[in-house]
């Protein structure tokens, strides 16, 4: 169980990147990966989410969850920015910080300012420069969150281990869908889609 459980970690943070340039920093190879709560997980702040993550270089996992909208205003949380320019849902994106702006946005080039690559074209962070930037060019899409989720080395490994979570790989169609209500069911079944046929 533990051997196949860190083979599985291993294929979504690790080997996902294998088309990526080996001579990139390791901070901007793409690993991003979908957590999607079991149906039995109770924990309030993640039961029936959809969590895109991404593994930093010192082991630990960060991401936002893409299924909690809200009906908060960015203005006040951004009075220095042009936030009064973002008219989308403002989302939850998890338990830390959750005064904290995160963007999930896409880009063709390596933004300037830090900022974690977590697919191809697409990236994640907090920064008040790309915060800006963003609100200011109406260009590629983008997506804003209250907060973040935060795991430290071998936590998500244990919850893993306690069958909390499907993990499935993400793709930008999931991460930018514009309506997000159903997705935690839609990726429920596409995860035990494949174990119910085989019990036939």
């Amino acid at each position: 169980m533990w051997l196949r459980l860190c083979v599985v970690l291993l294929w979504v943070f690790a080997g996902m990147a294998f088309a990526a340039d080996a001579s990139r920093p390791q901070s901007e190879i793409p690993n991003g990966a979908l957590l999607v709560a079991r149906p039995g997980l109770r924990d309030p702040n993640f039961r029936q989410t959809v969590v895109l993550v991404t593994q930093r270089p010192d082991g630990s996992t960060v991401g936002v969850i893409l299924n909690r909208p809200t009906e908060l205003e960015l203005a006040p949380l951004l009075p220095e920015l042009p936030a009064e320019q973002y008219h989308d849902a403002l989302y939850f994106g998890g338990p830390v910080l959750r005064q904290t702006v995160v963007a999930v946005f896409e880009s063709e080039t390596t933004p300037e300012t830090s900022a974690f690559h977590v697919l191809k074209g697409v990236y994640m962070s907090m920064r008040k420069e790309i915060l800006g930037q963003l609100l200011e060019h109406d260009g590629g899409r983008y997506r804003l969150y209250l907060g973040f989720s935060g795991w430290a080395p071998g936590q998500l490994e244990s919850e893993f281990a306690r069958e909390g979570w499907y993990l499935l790989p993400a793709d930008p169609q999931a991460v930018f869908r514009a309506d997000t209500r159903g997705l935690w069911e839609e990726l429920v079944t596409r995860a035990v889609g494949p174990r119910a046929e085989a019990k036939h």
